[in-house]
């Protein structure tokens, strides 16, 4: 399809850290002078059919996988991909001009606090092939050559979205990993990754129904629950939260060993319970980063919003913060990523960095991903924009 100058309809797809599915945004993004607006053309997600969720699971770390099985898995994602891509476009009804793919994350190295590189599975070309649209993936890879930690990639939308909020301001993405991006006017944005948010309430609600339940609905499990300080606090003494930012972690860390790990020293733990401490553990960290940094006001997104118990005993903790949702800002809390990768689909089509150094710790600004199945064609170049408003 042809769009005008400046105009570009994209799709962005990504699965996160709980991945259980496919989130999808139709974006159409339009741009006069500095002020860059998106129209919300369609919103959705696509679940992994079980058994490929399950492939996924027992892939990921601590477990030894063979190269056979990552190819296979690098297929696989990259249909379903594909398969949420088609079903994202004929729900809205359009063609787009570009789709990103962010895939599924595998696994992000990290040594000595530096990111050495980043794994994402879903081959584009099955995108491609099903859609017949150019597709941008890798998108972490550039920041991380770049000495970057690749992540969060999200706070090109934060800033663009929500730096003329006043004062200090956090943007919380509650997913599989907890990260957040403190904006505060003019300064430079900070970002980085707290620590677990869904992923170990994931695994201690598998671990507590014995996999009939994969996550905490309403977070009525952990609501009805007993938190056990003594698990807390040594869960609290993870070095990870004392890591000076820009950092980076994922389910590398933070897996399900990992929690059988602290629950070895803590023996005879009612099941619900461990659900209720690591849904606390989440809510400590965030709170302690937010009053670190002073912030005023959080906008929250993610599938962790959903998590009543876990967004009560957040606002608990922060009774004098102004707690919302990305809703209000005209970003669904559940596409919000989806959201933000179309935004960097639009910015590299013409040539525009989407990192933000001052985030990832990048030595500069890069253009991101990679383009398969044609190039986009030359475009009017447009200025960079300072401002997004989604409608």
């Amino acid at each position: 399809m042809a769009t005008a100058p400046g105009c570009l309809r994209v799709l962005g797809l990504i699965s996160g850290t709980s991945h259980d599915g496919v989130d999808a945004a139709v974006v159409e993004f339009e741009q006069a002078g500095a002020e860059l607006t998106g129209t919300m053309l369609g919103t959705g997600t696509t679940p992994y059919p079980a058994d490929l969720r399950d492939r996924l699971v027992a892939a990921f770390p601590p477990a030894a996988t063979d190269l056979a099985e990552v190819c296979a898995l690098d297929t696989l994602v990259g249909q379903h991909f594909a398969e949420a891509a088609a079903g994202a476009l004929a729900a809205a009804g359009t063609e787009v001009d570009l789709v990103v793919s962010h895939g599924q994350t595998v696994f992000h190295w990290v040594e000595g606090g530096r990111a050495r590189g980043t794994l994402q599975l879903g081959q584009p070309a099955w995108i491609a092939e099903r859609t017949g649209t150019p597709v941008l993936s890798d998108l972490r890879s550039a920041d991380v050559a770049a000495g970057g930690q690749g992540a969060p990639l999200v706070c090109v939308l934060d800033r663009l979205l929500l730096s003329h909020l006043p004062g200090t301001t956090v943007a919380l993405n509650l997913g599989g990993i907890a990260n957040l991006t403190v904006l505060q006017g003019s300064t430079e944005p900070v970002a980085y990754d707290l620590g677990p948010a869904n992923a170990l309430i994931d695994d201690a609600i598998t671990r507590a129904t014995g996999g009939a339940t994969t996550f905490d609905i309403d977070g009525s499990m952990a609501a009805f629950a007993t938190v056990d300080r003594g698990l807390l606090e040594d869960l609290l003494a993870e070095p990870y939260y004392e890591l000076p930012a820009p950092k980076s972690t994922g389910k590398e860390l933070f897996h399900a060993g990992y929690l059988e790990a602290h629950l070895a020293r803590h023996p005879g733990i009612a099941p619900d319970d461990v659900v209720a401490t690591v849904t606390a553990l989440t809510a400590e960290v965030v709170a302690r980063e937010v009053r670190r940094v002073g912030a005023g006001t959080v906008v929250a997104s993610g599938g962790g919003v959903r998590n009543r118990t876990l967004m009560d005993w957040v606002a608990e903790r922060l009774p004098a913060v102004m707690l919302r949702t990305s809703d209000e800002f005209g970003a669904p809390s559940d596409a919000k990523e989806a959201i933000a990768f179309a935004l960097i689909g639009y910015l590299s089509a013409h040539g525009i960095p989407a990192n933000v150094p001052s985030c990832t710790g990048a030595s500069g600004p890069r253009v991101l991903g990679t383009v398969t199945a044609g190039a986009l064609g030359a475009r009017e170049l447009v200025a960079t924009p300072e401002r997004l408003v989604l409608r």
